[in-house]
């Protein structure tokens, strides 16, 4: 594993926001950062045996898919608040090798509300490590993780301002991709 721009994590609390590819990718920021993250994941995996018994343990938080969860956000808030990194991957699901997808108002909602850093991480390989429909890792890729520059959004408290600012994190990820 490659990492880029690890003095850029704020020892504080803060909104890591990530591209997504693989189910890899937790595990992966977990073990790039210097203490656990907090995940927002979708609630279908709380469902799987085993995987859903430790995902509460690993600090995750379901997410109920497509219904604008108010009560995971505001759970996310609140441990913003109390001085946690908190990890959301603003595609809502895993995109396919190579591309990214239209990111999710939640995260602008997130951002505007905390006025907490939104750290924009990059992760590149794990969709070649473990691919969709594996259940096992592929030898032999490397991983890279580049952690951009925190920013702090003050945009307007609006729907509108969530988008705008859900729009700008993910260009910020994107932009990484080149690194």
């Amino acid at each position: 594993m490659r990492v880029i721009g690890l003095e850029r994590i704020p020892p504080d609390a803060c909104i890591v926001a990530s591209n997504h590819r693989s189910h890899l990718d937790p595990p992966v920021l977990n073990a790039v950062f210097p203490q656990p993250l907090i995940f927002l994941a979708k609630e279908e995996l709380f469902r799987i045996p085993l995987l859903g018994k430790a995902l509460p343990h690993m600090g995750a938080l379901p997410v109920r898919r497509g219904s604008g969860d108010l009560d995971v956000l505001q759970k996310a808030l609140d441990l913003l608040h109390r001085g946690c990194k908190v990890c959301v991957f603003p595609e809502g699901t895993r995109a396919m090798p190579g591309s990214f997808l239209k990111p999710k108002a939640g995260v602008g909602f997130l951002a505007i509300k905390s006025r907490k850093p939104v750290l924009p991480v990059y992760i590149e390989g794990t969709d070649r490590v473990l691919p969709r429909g594996r259940k096992f890792p592929l030898p032999g890729s490397v991983i890279k993780v580049v952690i951009g520059q925190p920013e702090v959004f003050e945009e307007e408290d609006s729907p509108q301002g969530y988008r705008k600012v859900a729009d700008t994190i993910m260009e910020r990820i994107k932009a990484l991709s080149y690194a």
